[in-house]
């Protein structure tokens, strides 16, 4: 038969052990290293729904630009597919950025060299759209980056600082049984589990994410170069194609 006092002692000690009761029984260095670890996980995870969703919309209207193009929708006239995006949205920026440079330097185009300084000149235009568009779309990214790399050594910081309370507790009580030495290694650990949480979700997702620009950085990139072409081949003829005017 079980001792009492032992059942009701094993009882007492798992409900110190519970992560509320952990908290409010560390002392106020630990507590700062959870707080902040928490809020860390918090604003990470912030930070992952925001650009998992995004990136899923800027995929599915890129695709359904692709199509476009592909299934025969003039270059120049994609913008009504642009309808229903945000300003913000890279492809919106790289398109409007090319098509505003054409328009403003149409009716400069009268020779050969002419014609290629235009194509030069949207070219570095859609470059330089599509670096500042991407730079948006990787915003907050080191954000992820650095707790992925901080968090477990601020856990770390709290695991040494609340076993240094507890061989303190230790010395002063002068009794090593686990009622006394339970508490205060649970939490400890407990400070570098939360590290651990807050840090590798951070790690997978900032590499998921990143992966996913660079894919999309692919796409404006090819957007971009139909464009080109579409302009090298109104630029070849005479009068206007497809919006595209030239001499």
């Amino acid at each position: 038969m079980a001792d009492p006092v032992s059942t009701t002692a094993s009882a007492a000690l798992a409900h110190t052990l519970s992560p509320i009761e952990l908290f409010l029984q560390a002392d106020a260095i630990v507590k700062s290293v959870i707080v902040l670890l928490i809020i860390a996980s918090a604003w990470g995870w912030a930070v992952i729904a925001e650009k998992l969703v995004r990136l899923r919309i800027l995929h599915k209207r890129a695709d359904r630009l692709v199509a476009s193009i592909q299934g025969g929708l003039p270059v120049a006239a994609v913008a009504e597919s642009f309808a229903d995006a945000a300003p913000s949205d890279p492809l919106v920026q790289v398109y409007t950025a090319m098509v505003d440079e054409q328009t403003r330097s149409a009716d400069l185009v009268y020779t050969e060299a002419q014609r290629d300084s235009l194509q030069e000149r949207v070219h570095r235009v859609a470059q330089l759209a599509s670096s500042s568009a991407l730079d948006q779309l990787q915003a907050r990214l080191p954000g992820l980056a650095t707790i992925g790399a901080v968090a477990p050594f601020v856990g770390l910081f709290g695991t040494v600082w609340g076993i240094m309370n507890s061989f303190q507790g230790i010395a002063a009580s002068n009794n090593t049984s686990l009622a006394v030495v339970a508490p205060g290694i649970a939490e400890a650990l407990f400070a570098t589990a939360l590290g651990l949480v807050a840090a590798i979700p951070a790690v997978i997702f900032y590499n998921r994410i990143s992966t996913d620009i660079g894919a999309y950085g692919k796409r404006l990139t090819a957007f971009v170069g139909v464009f080109e072409v579409e302009l090298s081949r109104q630029l070849s003829k005479r009068g206007e194609r497809n919006g595209l005017r030239v001499a």
